[in-house]
């Protein structure tokens, strides 16, 4: 669990640095930034998304997840838990929800995220996620500073999901082959665009309800696994 405290401490860290410079940038030049990050964002999830070409597999796995996400109204429920986490522990905060929903998503879809949870678990080797760790304080400085301290929250998320992989990692090691990462990568890397969409502010990508089509491929090969014994 060492690399996962150690990401989240960074975020926290990030984002408290961040928070300073919260209300000292003006909206004219907020509203730039927070544009420039987008594109930043999207060219992040075009990387990941092009590790993979088995876009028919990708395009199911995007349709069930999606399926599944709006059956589990995932995104809502991320929403309430930011609302939830506003109304406990912080002040008033407009874009609180949005922050946390944003960055919480962020930072948990990505191969990085995978693949370093399982090192963590199986070998000790924290390597991946001290690397991570170091991309999302960077990242949670500039958030924080345009979207506020919801920002600072998403680390919860990041300890729970990331946790949970490390602690399973036991299980789900063997079916984590270099094809199924890749599927899941692609996934997730489409799920990445779909969140830079949202902070253009151009339309709103439901990316919360399709979050369980990153381990769609993962389930698939564990089907085909079983019905080929």
């Amino acid at each position: 669990m060492l690399g996962t405290l150690v990401n989240v401490a960074s975020i926290i860290a990030g984002s408290l640095a961040g928070l300073l410079f919260k209300g000292r940038i003006s909206e004219k030049y907020n509203k730039t930034i927070i544009q420039s990050i987008s594109l930043g964002v999207i060219l992040i999830g075009l990387k990941s998304a092009f590790q993979c070409d088995d876009f028919i597999l990708i395009i199911i796995s995007l349709a069930i997840g999606s399926l599944i996400g709006e059956i589990c109204k995932i995104e809502h429920r991320l929403e309430n838990a930011g609302e939830w986490i506003e109304r406990k522990f912080s002040k008033k905060s407009e874009g609180f929800a949005a922050g946390f929903v944003t960055t919480s998503i962020l930072y948990c879809v990505g191969a990085m995220a995978i693949v370093g949870s399982l090192e963590s678990g199986l070998t000790g080797n924290h390597n991946t996620l001290f690397a991570k760790s170091t991309i999302d304080g960077i990242a949670a400085v500039i958030f924080s500073s345009t979207m506020g301290i919801g920002v600072l929250f998403s680390s919860v998320s990041v300890l729970l999901y990331q946790g949970a992989i490390t602690l399973a990692a036991g299980y789900i090691k063997p079916f984590l082959i270099p094809e199924v990462i890749a599927q899941m990568s692609s996934v997730g890397g489409l799920l990445i665009i779909g969140l830079g969409i949202n902070m253009l502010g151009t339309n709103k990508i439901k990316v919360g309800n399709m979050l369980p089509a990153v381990f769609i491929p993962l389930i698939y090969y564990i089907g085909m696994q079983i019905i080929n014994l």
